[in-house]
């Protein structure tokens, strides 16, 4: 199993953790890391754009001439999609970008997340975290120490304090075990967990 140093909030070692070789000591897997990542961004797509066909653009009530006799070609309404103005034919309507991909694969690229942190020596594991006061100035300072600038915090006992310290920061997000993502975790350079998150994310993924 693999080991990692447990550091107190002033970046001093006070001791070991042993990680499970599950999550810790998988397969580097790019592909389906990159398909993960791609579900997750589609996941988040609006859907909100939408183009009006020729019932829903306004005008075009009347026949713009009889059928025949005229010499031109029989139309039925000004709005009709080759008319400047008309109705879009095919355009885009609302609609969920969503899917999901199957939890072999979800877990297999977050295991794959999580053992690629640790080979790059970007997993950096608290023995707690928690704040007196929300103060953002103390969050800065706390990810100074080890020189962090982008982290992702995963922390167990959602202490309110850390949290309102964290969400100003830019390149930071505060999140319980369940809320880690891969998206997450590739997008950001560092992660910082607790020793309760590491046994919390130990206990619900593995």
């Amino acid at each position: 199993m693999p080991k990692v140093a447990v550091y107190n909030m002033n970046a001093e070692q006070v001791g070991e953790l042993e990680l499970d070789d599950r999550l810790w000591n998988a397969p580097i897997r790019p592909d389906l890391m990159h398909e993960v990542v791609l579900m997750h961004l589609a996941g988040r797509r609006v859907g909100t754009h939408a183009t009006k066909t020729r019932s829903e653009v306004r005008g075009g009530g009347r026949k713009p001439w009889r059928q025949k006799g005229t010499g031109r070609a029989r139309q039925g309404s000004i709005r009709a999609p080759q008319w400047k103005g008309g109705g879009t034919v095919h355009g885009p309507q609302p609609r969920s970008y969503k899917y999901t991909l199957p939890k072999k694969v979800r877990r297999a690229a977050l295991y794959s997340a999580l053992s690629s942190k640790l080979g790059e020596g970007k997993l950096i594991v608290l023995d707690g975290l928690q704040f007196d006061q929300p103060k953002t100035k103390q969050m800065v300072a706390l990810l100074n120490k080890f020189n962090v600038e982008k982290a992702l915090i995963v922390d167990a006992s959602k202490d309110a304090n850390a949290y309102l310290s964290a969400r100003n920061l830019p390149g930071v997000k505060y999140v319980v075990p369940e809320g880690m993502t891969v998206y997450d975790l590739l997008r950001l350079d560092h992660l910082v967990l607790t020793k309760d998150a590491v046994a919390k994310v130990q206990e619900v993924y593995a």
